[in-house]
């Protein structure tokens, strides 16, 4: 039975305006970006422009937001156009740095003119629809898959994918959601063989904000199938939750962190944890 997606979206391309240097979290709290000042350069210097798909997302604006931090070209795919408009546009420090493309990632025809001469691609997706029975077959395993196309077509650096811990556990109870972790697996496995240099972000529950009281822990990153819930993981290895902006900065440490290359990492955030620079983190995770 052929599966058909539930989606549409404006066509066009436009550039947006954008304030440097900050990334403007939830409810307008504006939160500076800790990346290390020499990845800017680095940055500038190995990309042309990065592809930023699913960055109407809340994951996905934190990663545009914190690549324009940085002074790197960006090109955000989205489905709906005006709405991106809505939540990057500013007042302030026009720039052309931002550019906006319609495309639904379901749909390959839409995706070729999106990527526009983009050298890498960070893929922030995810199925949001709980009553929507293909929308993890669709966007989070098809929807990858054509990205992945597209990437290897037009010969980028690097692929960075966004998941989730748990994805090696059939036996989730996310899996409930349509069979969510499973697709995210099987998308994992079509990068790790597609030979293109990626790097897999696997996030503990996402936090848009600190809750009251709650101090901004660092940075824990360990290899793949570390974190978990019971059964198949003790208590004592129970993920745990980090900020979105901080799976943002790890996604962009990937671009330029060497020892990123073709790993796949867990991630959460503990207040107790030692303050690691995002070499250290990477390195730390062996192959």
């Amino acid at each position: 039975m052929a599966c058909i997606a539930k989606s549409s979206f404006q066509s066009g391309v436009r550039h947006v305006p954008v304030r440097s240097g900050l990334s403007r979290a939830n409810h307008g709290k504006v939160v500076r970006c800790s990346l290390p000042v020499e990845y800017t350069d680095k940055l500038r210097l190995g990309y042309n422009k990065i592809l930023v798909a699913g960055a109407t997302g809340r994951t996905g604006r934190e990663v545009v937001n914190t690549l324009l931090a940085q002074g790197v070209s960006v090109r955000a795919l989205v489905r709906d156009v005006s709405k991106a408009d809505k939540l990057f546009k500013s007042s302030s420090d026009p720039s052309d740095r931002l550019e906006v493309v319609a495309g639904d990632v379901f749909q390959y025809a839409t995706l070729p003119k999106a990527f526009g001469g983009a050298d890498a691609v960070i893929v922030a997706t995810g199925a949001s629809d709980p009553t929507d029975p293909l929308g993890p077959f669709n966007i989070d395993f098809q929807g990858t898959l054509n990205l992945l196309a597209l990437a290897k077509r037009n010969k980028v650096k690097k692929f960075v994918l966004v998941t989730s811990i748990g994805t090696d556990e059939l036996v989730n109870f996310l899996n409930l959601f349509w069979g969510v972790l499973f697709w995210k697996k099987r998308a994992e496995e079509e990068v790790q063989r597609s030979g293109i240099d990626y790097t897999i972000v696997r996030p503990g529950g996402l936090l848009s904000e600190l809750r009251n009281g709650a101090v901004e822990g660092n940075v824990v990153m360990q290899g793949p199938g570390y974190y978990g819930v019971p059964p198949a993981r003790p208590p004592a290895v129970t993920a745990g939750s980090i900020l979105r902006k901080q799976v943002a900065e790890v996604c962009v440490a990937a671009l330029v962190e060497p020892s990123a290359s073709n790993k796949v990492v867990e991630i959460i955030a503990k207040p107790d944890a030692p303050a690691l620079s995002f070499k250290e983190l990477y390195e730390g995770v062996r192959v």
